[in-house]
């Protein structure tokens, strides 16, 4: 499992192929009726646009922190694990890292109450619509997960917040 995490964290192939083959799944589920190859063509196509997006988004950040795409994927898991490097140079492209990320998180974060009041009103509809149809199963599933999505938004971004703050003070300290 650990090699596996390892391999998804530094290939952006690996997550290409998992990207692929997940998509193609759903695609499936949801276009039963459609013929296999409409399904590989939208598998195709998503999974090409979510790669370009996380290509440019690797490349900004290595360029931000001065370093390579390889050596950031170890920089970001010696910040999620929290260990401060003792090497000068790679201490410099931590500390530019640590600093572009909590700027692009605080940054983010101002949009954050739109996005989950933006949520909300989409998981009220839905209940609305719901009642007015005599359906509620769907619209009631659909509010508990749109309630479990922004309850982990919201933690995922207390930790990261919390992994930046505390890297960026021991990056300082030392």
């Amino acid at each position: 499992m650990l090699s596996l995490k390892r391999l998804l964290d530094r290939s952006l192939t690996a997550q290409a192929i998992l990207t692929f083959l997940l998509v193609l799944g759903i695609t499936g589920v949801i276009r039963r009726d459609e013929h296999p190859a409409v399904w590989l063509f939208h598998s195709a196509l998503y999974t090409g646009i979510a790669v370009a997006v996380l290509a440019v988004q690797r490349r900004r950040a290595a360029r931000a922190a001065g370093t390579d795409t390889g050596r950031l994927a170890d920089l970001n898991r010696r910040i999620r694990h929290q260990q401060v490097p003792n090497d000068p140079q790679e201490r410099a492209a931590m500390r530019r890292l640590v600093t572009e990320q909590l700027g692009q998180v605080e940054r983010a974060g101002r949009w954050l109450p739109y996005w989950l009041g933006a949520m909300s009103l989409v998981a009220a509809g839905m209940l609305v619509l719901g009642a007015v149809s005599g359906s509620l199963v769907f619209p009631v599933l659909f509010a508990i997960g749109m309630a479990a999505l922004c309850s982990w938004v919201l933690w995922m971004r207390r930790r990261s917040l919390h992994r930046l703050h505390w890297m960026h003070q021991a990056l300082q300290q030392q």
